[in-house]
Parts: C-alpha cells; sequence; structure tokens
C-alpha cells in the first residue's frame, strides 16, 4: 500500500494557496483497481489523517451505542441507562423529528438543556463549534439499515458518532453520476426511515476516484441536482478532482469540521447550503485582512481591506453574508455594516439577517431607525442602504460609531460607492475595515480618469471570473453573433477610439430608432431558433 502522508495544516486557510498532487502511477490502478480496493485505499488514507476506523460498527444499534459513548466524553458526562434512553426521547432521537429538524440541531439547536435524574440541568453538546479540535472523527464502512428497501453504504464519516457525511464509490472508470444516483436512491429508501441517524446527515460526498464532488443533503427538488454537486478546489480555482488529493485537503480533519459547523448555511427557508471552494476563500481571506490589520493598527487605509471579484451568478451574497457573519465574531469589531446600492433591501437576503439578528435590518425611509440599530449593544450587524447611511453621516456629526472598530462590506461594489458616501465614510469613521464584492471590477484602463475598485478598496483578495464559472458548469456558456448592421452604422459598431465612442454624435448613432429596430427584428425573428424553442414538446 502506497505510503501516505498528511498535508501539513494551513495555519490561515482551509482553501490552500499551494497543493502539490500525489505524483504516482496509476495506469494499473486506472484499469484494475476495484471498488473495494478504492474504498480500502480511501479508508486507510482518513486513518492515516487521525481518523478512527470502527470496521465493526454496521447496524443502527451500534451506531447509537458508540453515539453515547462520545456524547459521554465531548460533555465529561455519564448518563445512566434510563436518563440516556430519555435524552433520546426528548431530543437526539425525537420521533417526530425529520431530517430539517435533525440539520436545525447541528447549526442552530446543537446544545440542549438535559435535567438529569438528580435534579441537575447541564448544556449536552452534539458539536463543539468554539473549539472544533474537541470533536472526534470516525469512519465506518457497509453500514447497513433497512427502510423502504435494505441498503448498505460504502463509508460513511461520524463526528462525535452521528453520520454527518456519506461517501459513495464507484470503481474507476464508472460515470461519478451513477454514485450520485446511488445516494439520490438512498435518500428516498433508508437515510430518512423511523429512528435512522442518518437523517443528521449534512454533506454527501461521490466518487469514482478520477473525479470527486460534495454536495449538501437536501430534498428540495431544484437544489436537489447533480448541477449543485462540486469539486474540491485551490484559491486559484485549480480543481481537485482525485480522491487522493482530495482526501488530503477535504478531508483534513480542520478542514472538514470547518466547512460542516462554519462554512454551511442553513437559510431561513430550511434550505442547507455548503459553501463552494471559491466562496470559502473570499471568505477567508477576508477575515484574515481584518484580523492582519487590527494586528498591523493599520485602519480606514486601502491596506485594511480588499475587493472579492466573483462573476454574476456565483453566489456573492452568500459570500458576503458569511463573510459578515463572521466577522460580528472578532471580539475587537464592534459593528458591521452590510451596504447594498439599492433602495429597497433584497427581501432573500433581509429575511436571512433579520433570522440571525431581529434587529439588523431596517427598511423604514428615515435614518432614525438605523441610528437606534447602530446604538443597540446587542445588536453587532446591520443591513442598510448606501443613500441611508450616507444620509446619516451627514446628518449625525457626533456618533460614538465614527471612534469604533467596524467592517464594511458593500454587496456589489459600482461606481455609486465611489462618490461622496465612500469621501464621508473616510471622513468620519477612525477605524474601519472595508471590502467590496464584484462582478465587474474597475481596472485603471477602463476606469475613465477616475476611482478604480483597487484605489477605493484595496487589493484583490480573491477571484472566481467568467471563464471558471463556465468550466465549473456554474453558468451558461456565451454564444455570440455578430450580425451586420447598415453600413452607415457599421463603421460606429467597429470604432476602437474611446473618445469618439463617448461623443454625443456617436450615442446618438448608437441609439438611432432605425439601429434599434434593426436589432430588435432580429432578436424576434431569430429567439426561437437561437434558444431552440422548437424542440420544447416535440
Amino acid at each position: 500500500m502506497f505510503e501516505y502522508k498528511p498535508i501539513a495544516e494551513s495555519k490561515n486557510f482551509i482553501v490552500l494557496d499551494k497543493y502539490e498532487k500525489y505524483s504516482f502511477i496509476r495506469e494499473e490502478a486506472s484499469v484494475y483497481q476495484t471498488e473495494a480496493s478504492l474504498e480500502k485505499e480511501f479508508i486507510q488514507d482518513l486513518v492515516s489523517q487521525g481518523y478512527e476506523y470502527l470496521p465493526e460498527l454496521t447496524t443502527p444499534e451500534a451506531m447509537l451505542k458508540n453515539v453515547r459513548v462520545q456524547l459521554q466524553i465531548l460533555n465529561d458526562v455519564v448518563f445512566s441507562d434510563e436518563e440516556w434512553i430519555r435524552f433520546c426521547e426528548e431530543y437526539l432521537d425525537k420521533s417526530s423529528d425529520n431530517h430539517i429538524d435533525k440539520t436545525r440541531k447541528i447549526h442552530n439547536d446543537y446544545i440542549y438543556d438535559f435535567v438529569f435524574d438528580d435534579g441537575h440541568i447541564k448544556n449536552i453538546y452534539l458539536v463543539n463549534k468554539d473549539d472544533i479540535t474537541k470533536n472526534k472523527m470516525q469512519v465506518i464502512s457497509q453500514f447497513e439499515i433497512t427502510g423502504v428497501q435494505a441498503n448498505r453504504y460504502d463509508v460513511t464519516i461520524l463526528v462525535n458518532g452521528l453520520p454527518l457525511i456519506q461517501v459513495e464509490l464507484k470503481k474507476r472508470g464508472i460515470a461519478i453520476r451513477e454514485a450520485f444516483n446511488q445516494v439520490n436512491r438512498y435518500s428516498k429508501e433508508s437515510y430518512n426511515s423511523e429512528h435512522s441517524l442518518f437523517k443528521y446527515l449534512q454533506i454527501c460526498v461521490i466518487s469514482n476516484g478520477t473525479d470527486t464532488r460534495y454536495f449538501a443533503n437536501t430534498t428540495k427538488r431544484d437544489k436537489n441536482s447533480f448541477d449543485f454537486t462540486m469539486n474540491w478546489a485551490k484559491a486559484d480555482n485549480t480543481l481537485i478532482k482525485d480522491l487522493k488529493d482530495f482526501t488530503a485537503t477535504f478531508f483534513q480533519k480542520n478542514t472538514i469540521l470547518r466547512i460542516l459547523l462554519q462554512y454551511s448555511v442553513f437559510d431561513s427557508s430550511n434550505n442547507l447550503l455548503v459553501m463552494r471552494p471559491y466562496q470559502i476563500a473570499a471568505t477567508e481571506r477576508i477575515i484574515w485582512k481584518i484580523k492582519s490589520a487590527h494586528e498591523l493598527k493599520k485602519w480606514s487605509t486601502t491596506e485594511s481591506g480588499g475587493y472579492i471579484w466573483h462573476t454574476t451568478g456565483s453566489g456573492k451574497t452568500l459570500t458576503s453574508f458569511k463573510a459578515a457573519r463572521l466577522a460580528t465574531e472578532l471580539d475587537f469589531i464592534d459593528k458591521v455594516f452590510f451596504v447594498v446600492d439599492r433602495k429597497d433591501l433584497d427581501y432573500q437576503t433581509m429575511k436571512e439577517y433579520q433570522k440571525f439578528s431581529p434587529d439588523s435590518v431596517n427598511g423604514s425611509e428615515s435614518t432614525a431607525g438605523l441610528k437606534r440599530n447602530i446604538e443597540k449593544e446587542d445588536n453587532k450587524i446591520i443591513v442598510t442602504t448606501i443613500q441611508k447611511l450616507n444620509n446619516l453621516i451627514k446628518s449625525d456629526v457626533n456618533l460614538a460609531i465614527y471612534n469604533k472598530q467596524v467592517v464594511f462590506i458593500f454587496d456589489e461594489a459600482h461606481r455609486s460607492q465611489f462618490g461622496e458616501a465612500q469621501k464621508n465614510i473616510k471622513k468620519k469613521f477612525k477605524k474601519y475595515y472595508q471590502f467590496g464584492f464584484t462582478g465587474t471590477p474597475i481596472f485603471p484602463e477602463n476606469a475613465l480618469g477616475a476611482e478604480t475598485t483597487a484605489s477605493v478598496f484595496g487589493s484583490e483578495l480573491h477571484s472566481y471570473v467568467i471563464t471558471d464559472a463556465i468550466r465549473d458548469e456554474k453558468v451558461l456558456k456565451f454564444k455570440v453573433d455578430y450580425n451586420d448592421v447598415r453600413p452607415k452604422f457599421k463603421s460606429i459598431e467597429m470604432e476602437q477610439d474611446e473618445k469618439k465612442l463617448s461623443a454625443a454624435e456617436t450615442k446618438e448613432a448608437l441609439l438611432h430608432p432605425e439601429r434599434i429596430r434593426e436589432i430588435s427584428q432580429y432578436i424576434l425573428n431569430n429567439f426561437r431558433i437561437k434558444t431552440h424553442r422548437g424542440h420544447i414538446g416535440a
């Protein structure tokens, strides 16, 4: 068996800047390695990284017994048999719970006030989020369970005895989609059967050895699709696909625990969202920048901030939401401002922030509500528009918040935030850290003599551009057709000189009714053909 050494743990980031792939000969393995051999190698690699392997744990009874042992160790308690039965009935394995209730127990309700038989009350933790090294990682294989059908699962990762990650393997050469379909079948047949602890399942991993992906365990129809499976990646978005490399990085104990406990979001619609590697990378680098700028006392400059260049449709709002939440947990930060550039706050974003902090969002037009929210000591996060924030700064010259440490996160860093509001923020706030998310950063070559994204926010901290998204099949590919227009407009369309393009007569030509009419007619004539509408229902 190939000697395996776990990678060194990254001090700052779980999405690594550098990672050297294992370079050993795969020719024979690619052709002859069986599924059983792939599973054996995978488990050995996990054991090498500090997981405990329990080959005898293959039944629900054995699993429940192990959960009891692990929770007693985690919480430094001993349950009597009667207390354990009651704990299971009241909380751990409550008969009325479905998989949504179990997910809520991992993310929100992971502490239970249990009354022991002698009358004393103690907080019982399912997971330790404050010190993730205290969580026990174990691996089991060929677990047998009967629901609608009898099933045997390949490899299961236990955290404190609870099955939180399921891994389904296919031998090399078999389509990875078959492993995905198998997970779907288990979800319908046995994961959610009565008294199944697999209702706690959070993440599924599928692999055929050469391609490995992960996805959230959710039954919501528009999320339960192969399109939502993700490869792990390095910080430069280079994919990590081989199971050996995936295991060394994604399943490194610190990494997988942080993905489970920090970089998953159980949203207000009861959907479990597991962040993609580029979302995690961006969030990590924002938090790192805040911490390092604080230590160096580099406040209120571009050195204390930066921008995230993530393409449209890549989930910038989820990333910025998570970054804002994690920033509130830094003890030296007094407030986090999540700033949007629209008068009406996005409804879904509002719901997420209201769930996290009931007083974070103020939807009124006046600045009085915003001022009240800022002054509340127990409210660390403020969601506001750039317009309302600017109005408050102009009307209130001596707010206490001006002298405290605050983080500004701009959901969409457009030119509109480069003007008066930006100048007023810099003038009033003494210790701030500022970050912008954008799908269209402004560089010197397209700045038209004005500020650039970097000059306002600081250097680029992470990028995930349209070519990355197309490669990952997270956005649709572009198909560009060029169609000649009337000769009198053709020379304008081909013009390269920016001064000529910005001239008033050119704008009038580009917006000429005759030209617009011709473009519109082309769209009307070709829309059904280009979008294959004729094939629908055929």
